[in-house]
């Protein structure tokens, strides 16, 4: 059986020792959950370029693709979703205020110190780009059968 894998981008915004997180809005187990901007990587599109569309869609901002950094992978497959690449990257450097443009996908936005994220309510998935920037780890995987 062959197996179609979607491609996400994340983006951790950083301001000084501070990560923005948006409050998801769904109608799943994860409305009121915590993520970073992120989203599906369009056909044709590098993933840098996704990741740019991405945090201006959602939060506003407009980053330069230069000032990206990728900081991991992970390979997920989950409980009914489709086995996606997550593809994370970090900035520090961005123009405009973030604010929440897709309020029908997200209650708010929030900074939070990166020594006191909402870890109860904070995607897996997300976590997994978090703890890169924290670790250096490149590479993860969440779901498979060992």
């Amino acid at each position: 059986m062959t197996f179609r894998h979607l491609v996400d981008v994340h983006v951790l915004l950083l301001r000084g020792d501070e990560l923005l997180l948006s409050k998801r809005r769904s109608h799943d187990e994860f409305d009121g959950c915590w993520h970073l901007p992120a989203g599906k990587l369009e056909a044709g599109e590098p993933g840098s370029a996704g990741a740019v569309r991405e945090a201006y869609e959602e939060v506003g901002v407009v980053i330069d693709r230069a000032d990206l950094r990728h900081i991991h992978t992970a390979h997920v497959i989950g409980s009914g979703l489709e086995p996606r690449l997550g593809l994370f990257f970090e900035t520090r450097h961005w123009s405009g205020e973030p604010v929440n443009r897709e309020p029908d996908k997200s209650y708010e936005l929030r900074w939070f110190a990166l020594s006191a994220l909402p870890e109860a309510t904070l995607i897996s998935y997300s976590t997994a780009g978090i703890r890169a920037h924290l670790t250096g780890a490149t590479y993860s995987e969440q779901g498979w059968r060992r």
